[in-house]
């Protein structure tokens, strides 16, 4: 556009329609460049304002042979493929192109190709591209005005700071992604939002509490009781009954009750925008986690999640540490949090005095005798995060033994079953060879030589009689 307006500018003054000091004034030059630029309009004409490296390569460009390298390495990747950051690391780690995003961005979307994370918005653009190449001299647009870009206030979602301290606000959700093999799985996260590090991950078949419990159990173990937790409004966290509105008739559902033991308070949101640091963590998990699950040839549930507490920290140590001061409390104890984390069931005793949960039977126990209560009894069935059953009869716990399927051993056409005897552990003198120098250490440290402790020892192993005997005589 500058050139045009200086061609037509300069040619204006060459067929004397504009004076020289009014042309100073339009192209904002000196009246010595106005006869320099007019110079040249009458020496080479039009070709003068053409620009000295139009339609030359510059030297840092990248090459046609690392543009096939890597529209070869990228269309290899076939459906699951990376996001273009993702990708330039590992055109970094495998094959030493050392290119920014930016760059790879633009030959990827040149040839055709367009990332998983490209929005909504760039795929439109591109594709009108082309149209409005064709359009671009049909005519001049109207100027848009301000007041046609303006968001409707129920519908703005300004963003907001971090939170200053970490576990002031953890932000969790669940993402349903092929992340390995065919099958759709669920992985469960929660964020920091003062920090950006993820704290807690787990795979399961569907978003469920048993999903969200490993993650709380990652939280309190790892960091400690946070503040608040941010979250969608399903069922797992929050509950309130339809025919009703009353906050006082609302019931805390089971992970609500778990948070409220531990003093962590839950805020819910339908709206994605309101949480949206989590809702763009799984985007970012979704274009790099299933590459590396890929990668390592990882494609069961347990390997996964045994992958996750890898990923976790080169994760974090990449995008996360933007906070250092913390408000994370002391956790409870293993023991405390297995009990915490429990399932709470209602069941009822059946005429074989058993209490039936998820197609098992179970038979409570006290001080290893078994319990029989009546029939239609009520009971709580409590899991324990490890698995472990319990039941809870008016307001006494008791442990539970599983009714097996069928007997172990038959005593009737099997022979009886020989006990093992237990082998003692053999613990070795302080004498031994491996614990001799150590030993003479410590009796160094007390005043005390090997030759005394021997001689202390040799009178301790005689015999009473001998003793007396000496005396006596």
């Amino acid at each position: 556009m500058t050139e045009i307006r200086k061609y037509q500018t300069i040619k204006a003054v060459c067929d004397g329609r504009k004076t020289k000091d009014r042309a100073c004034v339009e192209l904002g030059l000196s009246r010595r460049q106005i006869n320099r630029l007019v110079l040249a309009y009458k020496e080479k004409g039009k070709v003068a304002f053409r620009h000295g490296n139009r339609d030359r390569k510059p030297r840092h460009a990248i090459t046609e042979e690392n543009k096939a390298i890597i529209l070869e390495k990228y269309s290899a990747y076939g459906d699951l493929k990376p996001n273009v950051v993702l990708f330039c690391e590992l055109l970094a780690e495998e094959d030493s192109l050392l290119y920014s995003d930016t760059t790879v961005r633009k030959v990827l979307y040149q040839a055709g190709f367009l990332s998983p994370k490209t929005q909504r918005k760039t795929k439109k653009r591109l594709k009108k591209r082309l149209k409005m190449r064709e359009k671009e001299n049909d005519g001049l647009a109207l100027l848009p005005r301000a007041e046609d870009f303006l968001e409707m206030p129920e519908k703005a979602h300004p963003s907001r700071p971090r939170k200053k301290f970490r576990g002031e606000l953890l932000q969790m959700d669940a993402s349903p992604c092929k992340w390995f093999g065919e099958l759709e799985t669920h992985l469960h996260v929660a964020i920091d939002d003062a920090s950006g590090d993820v704290v807690g991950a787990y795979f399961d078949h569907q978003e469920t509490l048993n999903g969200y419990y490993q993650v709380l159990d990652q939280i309190l173990e790892n960091e400690g009781i946070p503040a608040r937790f941010l979250t969608d409004k399903r069922t797992v966290f929050t509950y309130q009954s339809r025919q009703s509105k009353k906050l006082e008739e609302d019931t805390f559902t089971q992970f609500g009750y778990a948070c409220h033991q531990l003093g962590i308070d839950i805020k819910t949101s339908s709206v994605p925008q309101a949480k949206g640091r989590v809702e763009r963590l799984n985007q970012t998990i979704q274009s790099r986690l299933p590459v590396d699950l890929a990668r390592l040839g990882i494609v069961t549930l347990e390997e996964a999640n045994r992958y996750l507490k890898t990923w976790m920290k080169r994760f974090n140590k990449t995008f996360g540490g933007k906070a250092k001061l913390s408000v994370f409390e002391e956790p409870p104890k293993p023991a405390q949090r297995n009990l915490i984390l429990a399932r709470v069931t209602e069941r009822t005793v059946d005429a074989g005095h058993h209490i039936r949960f998820q197609n098992r039977f179970f038979l409570p126990v006290e001080k290893g005798q078994d319990i029989y209560f009546l029939r239609r009894t009520k009971a709580l069935v409590i899991q324990a995060l490890d698995g472990n059953i319990y039941l809870n009869i008016a307001d006494k716990i008791y442990q539970t033994k599983e009714l097996v399927e069928h007997d172990k051993h038959s005593a009737e056409f099997e022979r009886p079953q020989e006990l093992k005897k237990e082998r003692r552990q053999y613990i070795p003198p302080q004498s031994h060879p491996w614990k001799l120098a150590s030993f003479k250490n410590y009796l160094r440290k007390i005043g005390k030589s090997y030759d005394q402790y021997r001689a202390e020892k040799e009178n301790l192993t005689q015999p009473h009689t001998s003793i007396n005997y000496i005396s006596t005589k």
